[in-house]
């Protein structure tokens, strides 16, 4: 991957049913996904911009505006100026129009 995939620019909600071990699952917008008591998401914009999106209070998405940039080939850094949201970083595994597959670590 030396650039990052088109089907990245969107919004991926996290289909916490399929992780695996060091593997978080995200899935786009119009996948069929079991009910569930919340859902949280990212959404990443073409120009840095960088949205996590929280299970709030009442169970809807509540967003955290955040940055991103290319580290390496396949790693990004989150950061998220003026807030006390932590910044990590995330190693994308697979990303195509049907799924986002990463990998966490702290910044």
């Amino acid at each position: 991957m030396n650039e990052l995939p088109r089907s990245l620019f969107q919004r991926w909600w996290h289909s916490f049913e399929e992780d695996t071990e060091g593997v978080t699952v995200y899935r786009p917008d119009d996948y069929d996904f079991p009910l569930a008591r919340g859902r949280g998401g990212l959404a990443f914009l073409p120009d840095g911009t960088f949205i996590d999106y929280l299970v709030g209070p009442v169970d809807a998405p509540e967003s955290v505006p955040g940055r991103w940039r290319l580290v390496e080939d396949r790693r990004l850094s989150i950061s998220f100026p003026g807030s006390d949201h932590p910044d990590y970083e995330l190693e994308i595994l697979r990303c195509d129009e049907h799924a986002l597959k990463i990998r966490s670590t702290s910044a």
